[in-house]
């Protein structure tokens, strides 16, 4: 009898000294390539959703939106570029509602039909539709500077002569082409914003160039409100 409970003793104790192999099994047990799968997979679709809410329901990339994405954008990747004459550029103003609406900056060609209440017929801006009115970009004449013509622009950067000075006339001529050199890289500047701003816009898009017109006969004037725009050179020398 004492031999018969030593025995169910030992056997006892050699069970409790080997642990389920469950148990074994759920201590063993790391995370996997399909949690890691899962985790990822929440993480992407609660940014997506996030994004889209955030972004009125534009974007579900927080308003990064691939060009080919874009339908109007691929299909003027398809067709190729756009290459128009001044008069043809005419007829994309908004006045036909089947043709796409273009604003020109520096020859460059962009379509702005998805803006139709601020470049077409009675928008804002819709002097601007159907031509290169690079001229008013720059000066902010926008009913005098609506072309092209980009001769003169930089004189409204160039100081206006309000002082008499004890320069000669070499170290005057000398300070004035450094100032016409200033002038026309701030001009060069301003236009190449105007042309990024259209080029890098969610809603429009690079469509082609404008052949232009070779430019003749006298420069066009500065426009007044330019003109006033200037700086003075009491100004600059106090």
């Amino acid at each position: 009898m004492s031999e018969l409970r030593q025995r169910s003793t030992a056997k006892a104790s050699k069970a409790s000294d080997t642990p389920p192999r469950q148990h074994r099994d759920e201590t063993n047990h790391g995370i996997g390539l399909l949690d890691i799968i899962r985790v990822i997979a929440i993480l992407v679709i609660g940014s997506c959703g996030l994004s889209y809410y955030m972004t009125d329901s534009e974007s579900v990339l927080w308003g990064y939106r691939p060009w080919y994405t874009r339908w109007p954008v691929v299909k003027q990747w398809v067709q190729g570029p756009v290459i128009l004459t001044p008069s043809q550029l005419a007829l994309y103003n908004g006045t036909d509602a089947t043709l796409p609406l273009y604003v020109v900056v520096n020859g460059t060609v962009f379509d702005v039909s998805a803006n139709r209440m601020i470049y077409g017929p009675g928008g804002s801006y819709n002097f601007f539709a159907g031509r290169d009115a690079t001229r008013a970009f720059v000066t902010g004449c926008f009913q005098e500077d609506l072309t092209a013509d980009m001769r003169g622009v930089e004189t409204m950067y160039v100081p206006v002569e309000d002082v008499e000075e004890s320069l000669t006339s070499g170290q005057k001529k000398i300070r004035r082409e450094k100032e016409l050199r200033e002038a026309k890289a701030k001009v060069e500047g301003a236009v190449r914003r105007w042309v990024l701003f259209f080029r890098n816009h969610k809603k429009y898009f690079e469509a082609g160039r404008v052949i232009e017109n070779e430019v003749t006969g006298e420069p066009w004037p500065l426009c007044e409100s330019a003109q006033k725009q200037r700086p003075k050179r009491s100004t600059l020398e106090s």
